[in-house]
């Protein structure tokens, strides 16, 4: 350890297993300096429109269908942090657990602000796939504006 001590550190996930690779070296931190780790999924608003426009729910009186959208969004993020609560609880650990809407990067930031994160543990890419490599990743994009320091993950799995 080089001194630091951490006391909150903050794991976005998108429900991913890199996501859940992050988590595990978050868990080894938590265990090693008593931090609190912290979860944030976002669901990404930006996401639930081009989603909406691209199935004809553009019409604000789909607005009930854009609602069921954001609700699934959700749903599918709760299942996500239950599957690290279930990682973090068979450690001994507990997660402080957080579901918000918009933008990611802005999300995680906002978070990290608002909660005194000493330490981000991020994924070195997630869901996305191939737009990660035309529009930059997350990870990217909150590296690049952290005022804290990030951890990024790669996949043990595949070298990427």
């Amino acid at each position: 350890m080089t001194g630091t001590e951490y006391r909150n550190i903050l794991v976005p996930t998108d429900g991913s297993d890199l996501a859940q690779q992050a988590l595990g070296e978050a868990l080894t931190l938590a265990e090693l300096t008593d931090a609190t780790i912290h979860v944030l999924y976002v669901v990404d608003d930006a996401k639930v429109a081009e989603l909406a426009t691209g199935i004809g729910l553009d019409d604000v009186s789909m607005d009930g269908d854009v609602d069921q959208l954001f609700e699934r969004f959700e749903a599918v993020g709760e299942h996500a942090l239950d599957e690290l609560r279930e990682a973090a609880a068979d450690r001994g650990l507990t997660l402080t657990t957080a579901i918000r809407k918009g933008l990611p990067e802005e999300e995680i930031l906002a978070y990290v602000g608002e909660n005194e994160i000493d330490l981000l543990v991020m994924g070195t890419h997630g869901r996305r796939g191939i737009e990660r490599y035309i529009l930059g990743s997350t990870t990217e994009r909150v590296l690049r504006k952290s005022p804290v320091p990030v951890l990024a993950v790669r996949d043990e799995t595949s070298g990427k």
